[in-house]
């Protein structure tokens, strides 16, 4: 089964966010049995579903620290930001590439703001998966 999720945007976000090529057309999270896959404008994030090791409501968020394509220094994780409102952080069991072409950067977790963040979570923590092999 497939599960897809749009982004939440603030209004006074998007031109800003548009004009880095994300736009509402151009981000989707979607989720299956085998593999989360984020694309958000021209950032693309994959990992094996099993790879997620749980997944958090956080939020609201400082604009500077949540709009756009942004990497924490303070655990290297990753977040694609489109509102301030809330989102998902969901944490890996190995560290997953998505915020250059290259992958050379590794992260730790993944900040979302997705639409309906409540039935993503719960849909990635409905059942016990076993740790990633």
């Amino acid at each position: 089964m497939t599960h897809a999720f749009g982004f939440a945007f603030e209004d006074r976000y998007r031109p800003l966010l548009a004009a880095l090529g994300i736009r509402p057309s151009t981000c989707r999270l979607t989720l299956t049995d085998e593999l989360l896959r984020v694309r958000f404008g021209p950032w693309l994030v994959l990992s094996p579903r099993h790879n997620v090791a749980g997944a958090a409501l956080s939020g609201p968020y400082s604009p500077l620290k949540a709009i756009g394509v942004r990497i924490s220094l303070a655990d290297g994780g990753l977040t694609f930001g489109s509102s301030t409102t809330q989102g998902v952080c969901l944490r890996f069991h190995r560290s997953v590439s998505g915020s250059e072409p290259l992958g050379l950067l590794r992260h730790p977790a993944l900040t979302v703001t997705v639409e309906d963040p409540a039935r993503l979570i719960g849909l990635l923590t409905q059942e016990s998966r076993p740790a990633y092999p």
